[in-house]
């Protein structure tokens, strides 16, 4: 199994990057001005995040840039309300991204305090994911007033998108729990070598 740093997926993160600027060139040849400003915009986000944001592993730029991507092309071609379930998949994907992302900088710095509280450590992030979740729905609803276009149809599509939402974030705490175990190993590894090391001399 691949590692979180693997470099591959950075690889795989610029190759999203790439598509986005395909999908840029495409618009703006057919005059689709105000799609080809969104793509770009993802576009200048998703590689912000690639070159900025070294504290986080590689796998989270991909991520990222899935998410950059699936939200790129519901805003462009307006895919939320057009395709099957587009806008629960970029709910459920896009919370995922976050979670993972702001879960791995907010509790980097004390992950050894979880080493032996495993499920404790889900749930915090999870909650974390739950709670943006929330946040993002306040902020569509707020939106309709100002935005003239509906972008709640109704109670059932709010539930439909905080359930998403926190699938999202199990999903993500679930990552995270790797990254907790991959350093737990690497630190019991490091020990393990230290001990042979301070025998041998």
């Amino acid at each position: 199994m691949r590692n979180m740093n693997w470099g591959g997926y950075r690889t795989a993160a610029w190759v999203g990057v790439g598509l986005l600027a395909v999908a840029i060139i495409v618009v703006a040849m057919q005059r689709d001005w105000i799609a080809a400003v969104t793509l770009a915009v993802f576009m200048g986000v998703s590689i912000v995040f690639i070159v900025r944001e070294r504290q986080l592993p590689t796998l989270f730029d991909l991520v990222f840039v899935i998410a950059a991507l699936i939200n790129a092309g519901g805003w462009a071609w307006n895919l939320f309300d057009t395709v099957g379930p587009y806008d629960e998949i970029a709910h459920f994907f896009t919370l995922f991204a976050i979670t993972l992302s702001l879960g791995f900088l907010f509790y980097n710095e004390v992950m050894r305090g979880f080493y032996s509280h495993r499920i404790m450590f889900v749930f915090t992030i999870t909650s974390m994911g739950i709670a943006l979740g929330a946040l993002w729905e306040v902020a569509e609803w707020l939106s309709d007033f100002v935005i003239p276009m509906e972008i709640i149809p109704g109670l059932d599509d709010t539930i439909t998108d905080m359930m998403l939402d926190s699938g999202g974030a199990l999903l993500a705490a679930l990552v995270n729990l790797w990254g907790l175990n991959e350093r737990a190993r690497a630190e019991r590894k490091a020990e393990r070598q230290a001990g042979v090391g301070e025998a041998a001399a």
